[in-house]
């Protein structure tokens, strides 16, 4: 059943259940027992088998302890805890009340929703739903509409994440290519140095990026966000009073009353410091004499790294709640057990659908899926130059109707992996960077994706009206980035698509930047 027309069908079922259902993991699920029903040609009790082996290679690899698998899973769970007690400090609060005294412009108020956006990357979730807390009462206070609020903050979570490789996105996808650098015996390049090289790559994030900062400097207010921004300033009205808007944001955690903002920012700077600075000592032990600093980064312990990374920012956050709990007596010490138990809670579903997307990476590269789709492209004569933007588009659709770009990540990363492989190597991580790319921008615009959701309640905005607001930026930055990504496959530069991008950046801001001059303070 190998490399046959066979080896497409546990792929395609994953998308079409993904579609029909959008449940990812029910989906991921049926791929993996309909890949190992194959490799098993259709003997039950080989399939189980077939299954059974690909899990123990999760956690076991030549008879010994997957470390790289298992220390991202632990990173994780890590993340979730370091999430949770910075609510219960107080930092998020702290910070709000601090800034509010200090913002005086509209500009001003949105500015440090983007600001906080850029700087929480440590996970989506996190940064949606603190952004939302935070700015809420500083953009209020300015009259900025929530409508715009939600675009700000949804624009600067997964696209913010998905090119951090310290968090919860950089771990999963970093683990990904690990795993498909291991069954096509890639060694050119380490996981982690492929990822930050596909950084520049990922041209939807960029295009994304710029006209969030095009549109909060300039107030470009297009399609029905026009309507809500003049609502917000002339009548004060920040939403549609007609329509359903979510209340307050709930806090499901104890959040201390004496929290500061040192409760926040000392967190996440320890965990940047702990996880680069590790990187750098098992990166120049794994090198024997003077090296280079690309050197050293090409051969870190990834996932040790971002294991000793959280561990670092874990004990500083710990620090800081015991602080809490025993000098400014603002919060109660029973409240630690509930921290850890909603931290690693919150991480759960990443992890789950992170095992999967592993078994599936595994019995799909067995199945060689990659090689036959491969052939077809070859067969058929099509320019390869054409790949990435077509893995883009698939992506973008994928996720857009799943709401989910993990989902998209784990089915197609691999597949881009294997079809450039096998045709031109040259274009591997130009296709998964693309991926990327189309998953982000897919879930950046789903109605139904959690953090569009998240985004939506964070601000106190109704949810449709967000996402129609939202989407007219989303696709002219998905237009600019496909076109990016036709250069890069054409030329093999990334430079060059990065120009092609700014100069499209450049017509948007001529054709955009000048109205709506008389509210930009």
């Amino acid at each position: 059943m190998s490399n046959t027309f066979f080896s497409l069908l546990p792929p395609i079922v994953a998308i079409i259940m993904v579609i029909l259902t959008r449940k990812v993991m029910l989906s991921l699920g049926v791929g993996i027992v309909a890949a190992a029903f194959l490799l098993a040609e259709f003997k039950i009790g080989e399939t189980l088998l077939i299954i059974l082996e690909a899990i123990k290679g999760i956690f076991i690899d030549n008879g010994a302890l997957n470390t790289w698998n298992v220390y991202i899973i632990f990173f994780l769970l890590i993340l979730g805890m370091i999430t949770a007690f910075i609510s219960i400090s107080g930092g998020s609060r702290a910070f709000g009340e601090w800034a509010m005294k200090r913002v005086r412009t509209r500009t001003g108020a949105q500015l440090v929703g983007v600001v906080l956006g850029i700087i929480i990357f440590i996970d989506d979730y996190f940064n949606a739903l603190a952004v939302g807390q935070i700015s809420r009462p500083i953009t209020d206070g300015q009259k900025v509409s929530r409508a715009k609020l939600a675009y700000l903050i949804d624009s600067t979570s997964a696209p913010v994440c998905v090119v951090s490789p310290i968090s919860s996105w950089g771990a999963y996808i970093i683990a990904i290519i690990g795993s498909i650098f291991a069954t096509h015996q890639i060694t050119e390049y380490t996981a982690f140095s492929a990822f930050i090289q596909m950084i520049p790559m990922n041209l939807y994030v960029w295009a994304t990026f710029a006209i969030v900062f095009l549109v909060m400097f300039r107030n470009i207010n297009l399609g029905q966000m026009k309507l809500h921004e003049e609502r917000a300033i002339t009548a004060g009205q920040l939403y549609d009073p007609e329509k359903t808007i979510p209340g307050e944001l709930k806090e499901d955690l104890p959040v201390s009353t004496n929290g500061t903002v040192g409760d926040l920012v000392w967190p996440i700077i320890a965990l940047i410091v702990g996880t680069v600075g590790a990187m750098l000592w098992t990166g120049a032990n794994a090198v024997e004499g003077k090296a280079a600093l690309l050197a050293i980064f090409e051969n870190t312990d990834v996932a040790a790294s971002l294991l000793y990374g959280g561990l670092i920012g874990l004990s500083v956050t710990m620090l800081l709640y015991i602080r809490q709990v025993t000098v400014k007596k603002g919060i109660s010490g029973s409240t630690f057990s509930i921290g850890v138990v909603e931290g690693i809670k919150s991480m759960l579903p990443a992890v789950y659908i992170l095992l999967f997307a592993w078994l599936i990476i595994d019995l799909v590269g067995q199945l060689e899926t990659g090689k036959y789709l491969a052939g077809i492209v070859e067969n058929s004569q099509m320019n390869t130059a054409f790949l990435p933007v077509i893995l883009y588009v698939i992506a973008g659709i994928m996720a857009f109707a799943t709401g989910t770009s993990w989902g998209s990540f784990g089915i197609l990363l691999p597949i881009a992996g294997e079809i450039a492989v096998s045709t031109d190597v040259t274009l591997l991580l130009p296709a998964m960077a693309a991926v990327l790319a189309g998953a982000v921008f897919g879930d950046h615009c789903s109605p139904i994706s959690d953090t569009t959701i998240l985004s939506s309640t964070g601000a106190g905005s109704n949810h449709m009206d967000h996402v129609l607001t939202q989407l007219p930026y989303a696709i002219i930055s998905a237009v600019i980035a496909a076109c990016g990504y036709l250069f890069i496959g054409f030329t093999g530069s990334t430079l060059v698509a990065l120009v092609v991008v700014a100069i499209l950046l450049g017509v948007f801001y001529f054709l955009f930047g000048n109205q709506n001059k008389e509210v930009l303070k």
